[in-house]
């Protein structure tokens, strides 16, 4: 996995770690100091161990079937909606196709994927029907009363 590092960071390795190390104390280096060891961090235990994201879908026929590089998304729309997946992320979809785990080495891209995933149907506040993450919580807003 590559990485680009900010420029002014100085690395070292001390006894099986990798310490970054900055040249001077300015407010630019100190924030990219943070940056480069978060990116260094994330890259090292997305290759160990890996990131997943888990999403929901909730509403009466709304679900998602898994394809060969691909998710199928049924929403409500009128159509189908195929969302292909990058290199580097798979998705696993239960067998209720209620629920979407996605897993990969790069953070950034999981991420992202599951957000483009949610913005296909977000959650409505009225119904909290849509596309969500796993244990979202969600604040329902109170429909309109009827006049009498």
């Amino acid at each position: 996995m590559t990485n680009p590092i900010p420029p002014g960071i100085k690395w070292e390795q001390k006894d099986k770690q990798l310490v970054a190390i900055r040249p001077g104390d300015t407010g630019a280096e100190k924030a990219f100091h943070g940056l480069a060891r978060a990116l260094v961090a994330n890259a090292v235990r997305g290759v160990t161990e890996g990131f997943s994201k888990e999403l929901e879908i909730v509403g009466v026929g709304y679900r998602a079937e898994q394809r060969k590089n691909s998710v199928v998304f049924t929403l409500g729309y009128s159509h189908p909606i195929e969302y292909p997946l990058p290199t580097g992320v798979e998705a696993a979809v239960d067998p209720k196709q209620t629920k979407i785990s996605l897993t990969g080495i790069d953070r950034q891209q999981v991420g992202q994927v599951a957000a483009e995933m949610r913005s296909l149907r977000p959650p409505d506040p009225y119904k909290n029907k849509g596309v969500r993450y796993a244990g979202e919580r969600l604040k329902k807003k109170v429909g309109k009363t009827g006049a009498k």
